[in-house]
């Protein structure tokens, strides 16, 4: 059985029946360090849960790392390690399903994430609201073009649908985001 572990000092996969370790390149792992902060913003739009952005954010690297070798050097290290956190997710909310012990997102606290004001406060915990009863696919497509800044094409390839579907698919979560917001205000 294969496990990955983050350590301070590096990422490493290792067979725990043999206890063989094969770290990855100083260079790749500088690479793949840069996209953390970025996934783990992703991962709790995802599931609005510190600790559990965290494990997937964990258990992205670790598929990451036992794949490393399998990846194509020539594809995007971005949009593949943001395919395998969405697809983590997605298999984790599947598991979690399968098992009876699924919490709605609806029932999952939400933290404002910008301090300030009250009706700063206010609006964001509004726009976080609105943007949690999007379907699950809408809120991913969200997450990737308008908080992570993936480029359409981007976006296309890591959720696995063409750039048509991604243009038509946001139009449609943006008209319902902006409906639900208004419904707010009145």
């Amino acid at each position: 059985m294969a496990r990955t572990v983050v350590y301070e000092s590096g990422l490493a996969s290792w067979d725990v029946g043999m206890g063989l370790g094969r770290p990855l390149s100083a260079g790749d792992e500088m690479l793949v360090r840069s996209f953390i902060p970025a996934l783990r913003r992703f991962a709790w739009g995802l599931c609005h849960n510190t600790d559990l952005a965290d494990d997937l954010v964990q258990d992205c690297l670790e598929r990451a790392v036992l794949h490393w070798q399998t990846r194509r050097a020539d594809g995007n290290l971005r949009a593949w390690l943001f395919t395998i956190l969405r697809n983590e997710f997605i298999n984790d909310r599947r598991r979690l399903a399968r098992h009876g012990a699924s919490v709605s997102l609806d029932d999952l606290p939400i933290d404002p994430v910008v301090e300030g004001g009250q009706e700063r406060s206010l609006q964001v915990s509004e726009v976080l609201s609105a943007v949690d009863r999007l379907s699950a696919d809408d809120r991913s497509l969200m997450l990737l073009i308008a908080v992570e800044e993936f480029s359409y094409q981007e976006a296309a390839d890591v959720l696995g649908i063409p750039i048509g579907t991604v243009m038509s698919r946001l139009s449609r979560a943006r008209e319902r985001l902006r409906s639900m917001l208004k419904e707010r205000v009145r």
